[in-house]
């Protein structure tokens, strides 16, 4: 791998070392087949029944031709045999899809939904009619046709299945449709896929034996799930990262190629999802081994020790933070957007929460701005109209008329609640931090361009001219919204601020500055950190609970709220240098009176 020539530290691929002597993770078709060779033959039965439960988008036929020939099974069933017609299923889901090209509602549907009453119990009689040897029961509901003597789970993080969508290589659950457009792939993955399949898979995950790691082509990884459980329980009671990935943009800038190392031959980078746990990977070692699960599976196994229990309470077994960075460094504005208010977002789309946000400047250059709420006396109608004339073809939207745009600074931060009209220039990194309903972003205004697919970029007027707080003008804006910078507590060499967010959000934001060792406390609610100043950091615990932990500039990571009390100070290169964290957190919900 290349260096960079600014020697970027950022670490692309972190990862949990299990602690204790593993010997339960296997790597390569050999070994796994061996491993579950060993754990059949162990079985006192002259009838086994092996089910391979598969996540929607694992590859099948690598599955068929590496593990479950070569275990030779005397008969073999594949769930999809079981499921209902195209037809039916596409009748079944079309209430959450809706005609929307991007929006739906988040389907409540169990898997067992999506399969034929009948169909299924004819297989499960063929699967008990059998009467001496291997049974191998796989696919995606394999599970609903047997309990099985042992339970794989073969695993795929939301992240990879995209790429195969781009790919072509991938439809959706229940369909026939890789070749579609990958937008609506992705809508029906988002609202519809996911959503069954990760209710499907939590109670899987909590009784397998084995969990299949199936991110790279020829490349498995088996773990024990008594191995898989033992590292989810140490990750969750500890620092730690998820594995960043990083995707271009119409308008994506050039700071994070050279910051990160990536690759220089990429036309740009729009975004760094660095903690996004629905979609992100976690990398956990085994002795030599290294798996790699969906991120989410954490969250869906391990809640509360992660969020807290207030924050579980509130929100269930979704992690509500999410960090990112958008840079536009070289690049061009983001599309002027508005995000759906609660009341809204809870009526159209059964969501439980909306994404309020902010921008916090990593890097500005000297021109970089921020739009940000409707200038004052703007009319709501003339601006819509001017909106859909634009959306029209009929000239550009005049953005200097109707919308405020502030200058940006390194270090600026800048609140967006819901219902907040907001764009970031050109000409800046910012550091994202939002709430995680990402997919509801309604464009107001994409300056006319073609998204990189060639096609226009869907805008959303409807939606967006029914949340738009019109209130939020320029004196207001500026007065709330702006560098809302707070003294908290100060001692020698540290100082720390409140900075947000808006009293109307619910995540709560505070900026460290510090040359000397800082002692932070979850006070049981998961913190979310990024390091904002400075070449790199180490986070301790002052109990030794857990082993030192660094970080390195604009690297984020998360402090579970089962870890307590941590202690962040300079180390390496930084000594002597003042750094700085911006650390969010879920806020305690107000009580009625």
């Amino acid at each position: 791998m290349s260096t960079a020539d600014n020697n970027s530290q950022y670490d692309k691929f972190p990862e949990v070392a299990i602690a204790g002597r593993y010997h339960e993770a296997w790597q390569g078709w050999p070994q796994v087949v061996a491993a579950l060779q060993e754990a059949l033959a162990a079985q006192p039965r002259q009838k086994t029944v092996l089910v391979v439960e598969c996540y929607h988008g694992v590859a099948q036929q690598e599955l068929l031709k590496a593990l479950i020939l070569p275990l030779r099974p005397a008969a073999l069933f594949d769930a999809a045999d079981a499921r209902r017609s195209t037809a039916e299923i596409e009748a079944l889901i079309a209430g959450d899809l809706t005609d929307d090209p991007v929006f739906g509602r988040r389907s409540s549907l169990p898997l067992a939904a999506f399969f034929d009453p009948a169909k299924c119990a004819q297989m499960q009689q063929a699967i008990a009619a059998v009467s001496h040897g291997l049974v191998v029961v796989a696919g995606t509901g394999a599970a609903l046709m047997a309990d099985g003597d042992l339970l794989v789970y073969a695993d795929l993080a939301r992240w990879e299945i995209q790429q195969r969508f781009r790919r072509g290589e991938l439809g959706n659950y229940g369909a026939d449709n890789a070749r579609a457009d990958l937008l609506s792939r992705y809508k029906r993955a988002f609202f519809i896929d996911w959503r069954v399949l990760d209710r499907h898979k939590v109670p899987l995950l909590q009784r397998a034996d084995f969990l299949l790691d199936t991110h790279q082509a020829g490349s498995p990884r088996l773990v024990s799930g008594a191995a898989l459980h033992a590292g989810l329980r140490q990750v969750a009671r500890q620092p730690f990262r998820v594995v960043p990935f990083f995707d271009p943009g119409v308008w994506g800038g050039q700071w994070m190629k050279h910051q990160f190392d990536l690759d220089p031959a990429a036309a740009n980078y729009a975004w760094c999802f660095d903690c996004v746990p629905e979609e992100n990977s976690l990398l956990m070692r085994f002795g030599d081994v290294r798996v790699e699960i969906p991120a989410l599976d954490l969250v869906l196994l391990y809640p509360q020790p992660l969020l807290g229990d207030a924050a579980y309470a509130r929100f269930g077994a979704e992690f509500p933070i999410r960090f990112d960075l958008l840079d536009t460094v070289g690049g061009q504005n983001l599309s002027l957007q508005v995000h759906p208010t609660l009341p809204y977002i809870r009526q159209q789309f059964g969501m439980a929460y909306t994404q309020d946000e902010s921008y916090y400047l990593l890097a500005a250059e000297p021109d970089a701005g921020v739009c940000l709420g409707v200038k004052t006396g703007t009319r709501p109608d003339e601006m819509m109209a001017a909106l859909a004339q634009a959306a029209q073809g009929e000239g550009r939207f005049d953005d200097a008329r109707f919308i405020n745009r502030f200058p940006a600074r390194r270090h600026d931060h800048f609140l967006i609640p819901a219902g907040t009209v907001h764009c970031a220039g050109a000409g800046s990194v910012v550091l994202e931090i939002s709430a995680t309903p990402y997919l509801f972003t309604f464009k107001l205004w994409d300056w006319g361009r073609l998204g990189l697919d060639g096609r226009p970029r869907p805008l959303h007027l409807h939606h967006g001219g029914n949340v738009i707080d019109w209130q939020r003008d320029t004196d207001w804006v500026t007065r709330e919204l702006v560098n809302r910078v707070e003294p908290v507590a100060a001692g020698p060499g540290w100082q720390e601020e409140r900075t947000g967010l808006h009293p109307s959000q619910f995540i709560e934001t505070r900026r460290h500055w510090f040359s000397v060792p800082v002692l932070h406390h979850t006070d049981g609610r998961v913190n979310v950190l990024n390091l904002i100043e400075g070449e790199e950091a180490v986070v301790e615990s002052p109990s030794g609970s857990f082993a030192p932990f660094v970080v390195h500039f604009a690297e984020t990571f998360i402090i579970p709220a089962a870890v307590g009390a941590y202690r962040i100070r300079p180390c390496g290169r930084s000594l002597g240098q003042r750094l700085g964290t911006l650390k969010a957190w879920v806020r305690e919900e107000e009580t009625p009176c």
